[in-house]
């Protein structure tokens, strides 16, 4: 590798083109515009739901906070690389610099990290909730919650500072394309044109860890949650909390499926395309499908938000009556001047 090549490497003059899902499309321009779709409906959704749980006195519960910081993560998460996705397709461009590419990477490296462990907090938040529901609001007091929320951010970021600097400090001197619609690392890694092994092997064993201590907290909370349900003598209580954790469960088999994937199959399983179909599912679907799962199954935010809409139609009834009045009197005032005239 020539000094220039080291140079621009390093100084962050390169810049790398990110191939996407666009050219794989036979119509781009329409897979364009449903990918804005549901980017618009990820962000309304997640914003409706934060706006709710922070309003609404009856959501101020330690399980709806949690959720709230799921739909702040999924707004940061899908508005990482879906913007950048968009506008690259619509103005034509599709260069990505180091630094943006690092910055990209970081920040969804960090997202990723802090969701796992959110999920982990979430069911052993059901865990208490279901099984020792007595001394639930010792155990998950206000303090003990916001220390579980504070602790995924910082292991996510974690996560985060470990992988992007080292990741981009290797040398890219082979092909400056790719085959991704973002900076994700097993992409980016298959340009560095050093022995990335060692790397690889630290990774992965990085992201074992990342993904094991989440998974064991979730499985063991659910087992102890089901054996719970189980013995419940009140058919509705068993249907309320079978209800709850099925809708935790669908977010966790699908962001922990596709991140077990990513990460973890050997690169004998693994093809370009493959890799940006699976992304999909945790980058666009993931954020888009959590407020449906948390809100449509859920009686206190549809309940919540029934009452929202009403309040804001009632409120909308009552200006206009308001208006219906003051013009009224403003008829009549101009009608008894035009007497008195």
């Amino acid at each position: 590798m020539d000094n220039s090549t080291w140079v621009a490497n390093y100084t962050g003059q390169l810049d790398f083109i990110l191939v996407g899902l666009f050219s794989q499309s036979k119509h781009p321009a329409l897979l364009c515009v449903v990918i804005f779709v549901i980017f618009l409906m990820a962000l309304s959704g997640n914003s409706i739901l934060i706006f709710l749980i922070h309003s609404n006195a009856h959501l101020q519960t330690p399980m709806y906070f949690f959720i709230s910081q799921l739909s702040l993560m999924d707004v940061m998460y899908i508005s990482v690389t879906v913007p950048k996705m968009l506008m690259d397709q619509v103005m034509g461009v599709n260069e990505i610099s180091a630094p943006e590419c690092g910055m990209q990477m970081f920040l969804y490296l960090t997202l990723v990290g802090s969701e796992f462990f959110l999920l982990a907090a979430m069911a052993s938040d059901r865990y208490v909730a279901i099984c020792h529901p007595l001394r639930y609001s010792i155990l998950m007091n206000h303090t003990v919650c916001h220390l579980l929320v504070s602790g995924c951010w910082f292991l996510g970021s974690v996560d985060g500072f470990m992988l992007t600097p080292v990741t981009m400090t290797f040398p890219f001197c082979k092909s400056r394309e790719i085959h991704h619609f973002f900076c994700e690392v097993p992409a980016v890694m298959k340009l560095s044109c050093s022995d990335t092994s060692l790397y690889e092997t630290l990774m992965y064993l990085c992201c074992v860890l990342m993904l094991l201590i989440p998974v064991t907290v979730i499985s063991s909370s659910y087992s102890f949650i089901l054996l719970t349900i189980h013995r419940m003598n009140s058919a509705e209580g068993r249907k309320k909390a079978f209800t709850t954790c099925s809708s935790h469960m669908t977010v966790v088999i699908l962001f922990f499926g596709a991140a077990v994937y990513t990460y973890m199959l050997p690169s004998s399983y693994h093809t370009p395309e493959k890799d940006m179909i699976v992304s999909v599912f945790y980058t666009i679907l993931t954020p888009v499908l959590n407020p449906l799962i948390y809100s449509l199954r859920n009686k206190d935010v549809t309940g919540a938000l029934k009452k929202m809409i009403g309040l804001s139609l009632s409120q909308e009834l009552m200006i206009t009556q308001h208006d219906v009045v003051l013009m009224e009197m403003l008829f009549l005032n101009i009608s008894y001047t035009t007497l008195e005239f």
